[in-house]
């Protein structure tokens, strides 16, 4: 008896990221947030569905080595928070890759209160581009996350699953 599931030895969806859900509801529950859904980004990807996907290996990455989790996971949702289509919009300071981090950091403090650590995390996820490294291991960690599921988006891995899982994470 116990739990159920369509999979054998799988946990029901909602425990299973029951967790990383509370770290990050309320900033789902956010208009503007929710907001970067209409954003193209990575292939089929969306801009919100990469930041859920980079805010969750983060999570999983961070709990694993007994790291700040909870804020890898929020500052991984905000880390492309800059609430515009990057294929279309020209920036007046440059190219995207190396000024969207500091807009994105822009827009996230003005809307919600963030800790430092979450702060590098939004700002400093382009380093080795933006050339100020990351001061705290969380910061590394959405720094590999995002450079993982850029790659993965990109060239479509999984991509079956990986929607799916996001789309009932949205729900």
């Amino acid at each position: 008896m116990g739990r159920t599931s369509t999979h054998y030895g799988e946990e029901p969806f909602a425990a299973k990221y029951k967790d990383y859900l509370d770290c990050v509801s309320d900033l789902l529950a956010n208009d503007l947030v929710r907001s970067m859904g209409k954003y193209p980004h990575h292939s089929v990807m969306n801009c919100l569905e990469h930041c859920v996907n980079v805010s969750y290996v983060s999570y999983r990455i961070c709990r694993r080595l007994r790291l700040d989790a909870r804020s890898a996971a929020r500052g991984g949702l905000l880390h492309d928070f800059f609430l515009y289509d990057w294929h279309v919009t020209q920036l007046e300071q440059g190219l995207h890759g190396f000024h969207h981090a500091k807009l994105a950091l822009q827009n996230a403090t003005a809307h919600f209160d963030l800790n430092d650590l979450e702060k590098d995390i939004i700002r400093k996820h382009m380093w080795p581009l933006n050339i100020t490294p990351p001061r705290y291991r969380e910061s590394f960690v959405v720094v590999i996350a995002d450079k993982y599921c850029t790659i993965i988006e990109v060239l479509k891995i999984g991509e079956r699953k990986r929607i799916s899982r996001l789309q009932r994470m949205l729900a």
